[in-house]
C-alpha cells in the first residue's frame, strides 16, 4: 500500500507538526505501507496551466505522479482566511478530474480558531468527492491551542490522529480488496 501525506502549505509549521506525527503513527503501526511525505513547503511547484499530470517535469512533476500513484492520500491543511491555501488549490488542480477514483482521502486540519471547523466539509470534501475520492468521514481538526512548540500537546488530539491512520489504512485495504475481487470476475 502506497500512502502519500500532503501537507498542503508552503508557511508555517503546524500542519506540517500534525504531518510528522501522522508519518510516524503510520509507519511505527503499519511498517509494511510505503510512506511518502510531501511537503510543499519543499517543493517548487509550478501553477497549473491545464496540461496533463503526465506533461510536468521537476518538482511539479514529481508531486503530481506521486499522488496519481498512491492508493491512499491524507491531506494536511491549514486554513487561511477561511480557506485552503492556493498551493494545496493549485495541486488539485494539476490533477485530472478523476484523480483520486479508487483512492482513499483523509483530512488533517490546522486553525488558529474553532470557527474555521467546518471549512474542510465546505470546500476540500467537495472538491475530494469532485475528485471521486473514497474519504474517511471524520477528519482531525487542530488548532492553535494544541500546539507547543512545534508540538501537538492535546492527547484528544493525538489519539483522534492515530484513529484517522487507522481508518484510513482500513478503507483503504478494503476498498483494494473489493476491487480486486470485482477484477477477477471478468475473468482476462
Amino acid at each position: 500500500m502506497k500512502v502519500v501525506l500532503l501537507s498542503g502549505s508552503k508557511v508555517g509549521s503546524k500542519t506540517r507538526t500534525a504531518m510528522d506525527y501522522t508519518k510516524k503513527a503510520i509507519t511505527e503501526k503499519y511498517p509494511d505501507a510505503e510512506t511518502t511525505l510531501i511537503d510543499l513547503a519543499e517543493y517548487d511547484v509550478v501553477f497549473s496551466d491545464g496540461r496533463n499530470y503526465l506533461e510536468y517535469e521537476g518538482d511539479t512533476g514529481y508531486v503530481t505522479k506521486t499522488i496519481m500513484e498512491a492508493d491512499a492520500i491524507i491531506i494536511g491543511t491549514p486554513i487561511f482566511q477561511a480557506s485552503i491555501p492556493a498551493t494545496l488549490k493549485n495541486i488539485f488542480d494539476l490533477l485530472p478530474v478523476n484523480a483520486f477514483r479508487d483512492k482513499v482521502a483523509s483530512m488533517i486540519v490546522t486553525a488558529g480558531s474553532s470557527k474555521h471547523y467546518l471549512i474542510a466539509e465546505n470546500q476540500l470534501k467537495p472538491i475530494l468527492g469532485y475528485m471521486k475520492a473514497q474519504m474517511v468521514q471524520t477528519y482531525v481538526f487542530v488548532e492553535e491551542q494544541d500546539f507547543h512548540r512545534k508540538e501537538i500537546i492535546n492527547d484528544d488530539v493525538l489519539f483522534r490522529m492515530d484513529r484517522l491512520v487507522e481508518d484510513t489504512v482500513v478503507l483503504t485495504n478494503t476498498y483494494t480488496k473489493i476491487r480486486e475481487e470485482k477484477e477477477a470476475q471478468y475473468g482476462f
